[in-house]
């Protein structure tokens, strides 16, 4: 090789590097342009969406250890539920027991109630009916009645395990949530009346909702009446509902109760509480799946709603637990419609005491208001409902 050839082969693979990178860097450039249009078209799409438009997201998953069935949201289920779950929170029950409350005139118009269940001494209530559009019993839970539900808030902040739950080992749960069902005038009460609607109205399906702590109530009652009634039917659906046990619970009862669904609202504390630690699995409270998060995307006119169907974890990260939970405003509003109590304040009841008629009481004082359809009775109720309920 000559001397004089060595720089001519030099320049050709400076050559053949220049082109080189030369090519490359039209690809990254093509490539660029593309990524640039993709983000363009987004963007089209959303500003051409209404600020009132919906939007669904499901997120899949494949390596979850258990493949049993999981709860499939119904957006238009959710909407009719969450109206019982907010009418369940009025304490006049005379509007309640004949369905002529605020609450009562919307979707859920034409309901009814079969039993009403005051656990006066601890002040929670609930009510048992049916509901002929959606062929199915329901049952509705009323949350927290705390004059300041910051306190309450803050009491689930240090809340700790500290019940073990009958027959399935390393199972615990919160022994408030759980002694509020099973302890109390309510587990009875729902029971017998369930089967009572059953006499009237046969198999027919069994939903169980609730809020806030009327949320954990409805998840305890869910799992029982799967157990005890057999009943292959049940579904749950709660919106806000704190954690209610660990790991080892929660996957049994996914497992029992497989149709349920827990919705969560942006930032809502609640579901939040109590703590979640993710390197004490087994030892720490747990959600059972599976959650929808309600959130919003975009400002102003150009925002709007997701639902987003989280994975079968129970723990989703990138669902309600990728925010922070802050907000009691968030809690208490669900897909707009109101919930908690008129106003704040501590226990009340409200009642015609012509309706005293329909009222079973026990020795602590607890009601039940009971009543059977079809029944030469239920004039009364019908003349209440014309005049209206007076205090």
């Amino acid at each position: 090789m000559t001397p004089r050839s060595r720089p001519r082969r030099s320049r050709a693979l400076t050559m053949n590097k220049w082109m080189t990178l030369q090519i490359g860097g039209a690809e990254e450039k093509r490539m660029e342009r593309r990524g640039w249009m993709i983000v363009a078209i987004v963007i089209c799409l959303i500003v051409n969406s209404s600020g009132r438009e919906l939007k669904v997201e499901v997120k899949h998953t494949h390596h979850h250890r258990h493949h049993h069935h999981m709860a499939t949201y119904n957006h238009t289920l959710a909407r009719i539920l969450v109206e019982y779950a907010s009418a369940v929170y009025l304490s006049d029950l005379t509007e309640l027991f004949t369905w002529t409350c605020s609450r009562c005139n919307h979707l859920t118009k034409g309901f009814e109630i079969i039993d009403l269940i005051i656990d006066v001494k601890r002040c929670l209530q609930a009510f048992v009916g049916v509901a002929k559009d959606l062929n199915a019993i329901v049952i509705a839970f009323r949350g927290t009645q705390e004059s300041s539900i910051q306190n309450w808030v803050e009491d689930l902040y240090w809340k700790q395990l500290d019940i073990d739950y009958p027959g399935i080992d390393n199972a615990m749960v919160h022994h408030g949530f759980y002694s509020a069902y099973y302890n109390t005038t309510l587990q009875p009460g729902v029971v017998n009346a369930v089967e009572k609607a059953m006499d009237l109205y046969g198999k027919i399906d069994i939903i169980v909702t609730g809020h806030s702590m009327g949320g954990a109530i409805a998840g305890f009652c869910g799992l029982d009446l799967s157990l005890a009634l057999g009943e292959q039917n049940v579904q749950v659906m709660t919106f806000g509902q704190p954690r209610i046990g660990n790991a080892a619970f929660a996957s049994y009862y996914s497992q029992v109760v497989p149709n349920t669904i827990r919705v969560t609202n942006g930032h809502d504390i609640v579901p939040h509480l109590p703590p979640y630690y993710h390197y004490f699995p087994q030892k720490t409270y747990h959600h059972f799946p599976r959650e929808v998060w309600l959130y919003s995307i975009g400002f102003g006119s150009f925002s709007y709603a997701v639902e987003k169907v989280c994975d079968n974890s129970g723990e989703d990260p990138t669902c309600s637990r990728s925010v922070a939970g802050n907000s009691i405003p968030d809690h208490m509003t669900y897909y707009g419609v109101q919930m908690g109590c008129e106003t704040s304040g501590t226990c009340k009841i409200i009642m015609d005491p012509r309706i005293s008629a329909f009222v079973r009481k026990d020795l602590d004082g607890n009601l039940v208001l009971s009543r059977v359809p079809f029944a030469p009775d239920l004039k009364l109720i019908t003349e209440l409902a014309d005049q209206g309920s007076a205090l």
